[in-house]
């Protein structure tokens, strides 16, 4: 459809619709937004005829078409009741909303009167250090072109496939490491693996002692930050400390001897025969928790039920 100036005789042009913008995800991996990377991907879009030049016939000539008078849309009327219509518009399906036709024996060989033919092309997409998931990386002018229309953009979504390993949080990443109680108490030495392939020793100061959900931070050894790649966040390593399932007496005797005493508690013997003695047991918390909160849904409802009846009872014999 084209949108005319007003007045009779304007030397100004009449104005383009824009064409519409095409847009496709692009799944990553962090490896490749911390390193950068490049990816060729192959496309059809729709370009201008080169034989007609957009203008579907051999003479360049074309009809206003009869069904719509050039306008493009149709109307149709439904009747949805008495004294009542609904009015839609919709494009003409004799031109295909371009609002003129093309004689049969003057169509252009090459587009078949369409004016447009579909062209493959390949566009390298340029994935910077440090770009992030949902950025979008767009084409100018790229999208399908289309006579009178000013040629939308092809927009790529980047989407980041979930790492094994690292989480990534703006300029930083986590990654998480379980170590052992010995570990945790004497010391502890690793590599870890970056996203560059580069091997990283992390290890603990001598007589450091790790507490357990305890997080420690390496400088520079986070995310590249965009259009800055020399600038990198954190790297955070979340530390989990596994304890042993149990401890012979000989282990407990050793270990007392070397960590600091355990609190005394004086009682006497009275005191103790006065005491109840109790039995620890493991549990589930979560589950715990949830099987009683349904008990006592269950329970309400019952109460609920009672209630009710209880009312209707009533209110049967008052009549």
């Amino acid at each position: 459809m084209f949108l005319y100036p007003g007045g009779g005789g304007s030397s100004r042009g009449r104005r383009q619709r824009r064409g519409e913008d095409v847009v496709h995800p692009l799944k990553v991996s962090l490896e490749d937004l911390y390193n950068g990377t490049s990816k060729k991907l192959s496309l059809s879009r729709n370009v201008i005829c080169s034989k007609c030049k957009g203008k579907g016939s051999k003479s360049g000539a074309s009809m206003k078409c009869a069904g719509c008078q050039g306008s493009g849309m149709k109307v149709s009327i439904r009747h949805l009741g008495p004294s009542m219509i609904q009015q839609m518009q919709h494009p003409c399906n004799e031109c295909k909303g371009t609002g003129e036709t093309i004689n049969d024996k003057d169509r252009c060989t090459q587009c078949k009167g369409e004016k447009v033919v579909q062209e493959k092309k390949v566009l390298e997409v340029h994935v910077e250090k440090g770009m992030q998931n949902g950025q979008k990386i767009t084409f100018p002018g790229e999208a399908d072109e289309a006579p009178d229309t000013v040629t939308g953009d092809i927009v790529f979504v980047l989407q980041q496939k979930e790492h094994p390993k690292f989480k990534r949080k703006g300029e930083d990443l986590f990654v998480e490491h379980t170590l052992s109680l010995t570990e945790a108490l004497c010391g502890f030495q690793f590599i870890l693996t970056h996203l560059d392939n580069r091997q990283l020793l992390i290890k603990s100061q001598p007589g450091e002692v790790v507490k357990p959900d305890s997080f420690k931070a390496i400088n520079d050894e986070g995310m590249p930050m965009y259009q800055r790649p020399f600038m990198k966040g954190k790297l955070y390593i979340h530390f989990t400390v596994e304890f042993p399932e149990s401890l012979s007496p000989e282990q407990c005797k050793a270990l007392e001897a070397v960590l600091p005493p355990k609190p005394s508690m004086q009682m006497t013997d009275m005191e103790l025969d006065e005491c109840e003695e109790t039995t620890l047991h493991d549990v589930n918390i979560e589950e715990e928790m949830r099987r009683k909160q349904q008990a006592a849904q269950e329970a309400y409802d019952e109460d609920d039920d009672d209630m009710h009846g209880g009312a209707q009872r009533v209110q049967c014999a008052q009549q």
